[in-house]
């Protein structure tokens, strides 16, 4: 978080001493509040970058057995431009190499762990264990400590499921 600060205070320094630069190449004809005016954009254009990048940011940092299931775009108020161009702030994920298929009464049944990233201050993680059913296309969610079922929150997904194609493929 500091260094995103640090970064950003160095991009409008940057854009500041642009505009500085182009006020002297001008004779002095540009206004002086040239010079803070492109420092505030630098600043803002880092902080857009920063924020459009994150999605992609993070799937480089993913190992090659993950496979994105789902995004999640968001706008904001205070960022007037997502309402042109919605920045992704949330995706799930599934890493194949984690993928534990058995058999039961002639049934498939996958279980698995959903990855959900989402982008605040700090990122957030959240990690919950499933059941699939590959040909009933049930997906339950699975207690964290004794790995029991939550049938209370079982749902049936949809054939053309993200989903339900990664895992049961």
């Amino acid at each position: 978080m500091i260094w995103h600060l640090i970064a950003a205070v160095f991009a409008g320094l940057a854009a500041a001493g642009i505009g500085l630069i182009l006020r002297n190449l001008s004779g002095k004809r540009l206004p002086k509040w040239i010079v803070p005016v492109c420092g505030g954009l630098g600043m803002l254009g880092y902080q857009v970058q920063v924020e459009y990048s994150w999605f992609d940011h993070k799937q480089a940092q993913l190992p090659e057995t993950a496979t994105v299931i789902s995004t999640e775009s968001s706008t904001a108020v205070w960022r007037p431009w997502t309402f042109a161009i919605p920045m992704i702030t949330k995706f799930s994920m599934v890493d194949s190499e984690n993928i534990r298929i058995t058999e039961q009464d002639d049934t498939r049944l996958a279980e698995f762990i959903l990855y959900q990233f989402e982008r605040h201050h700090t990122d957030i993680l959240i990690t919950q264990p499933y059941l699939l059913n590959c040909e009933s296309r049930e997906l339950v969610p699975l207690d964290k400590d004794s790995r029991d079922p939550i049938l209370e929150e079982i749902r049936t997904l949809r054939e053309t499921s993200p989903l339900l194609n990664n895992v049961c493929a």
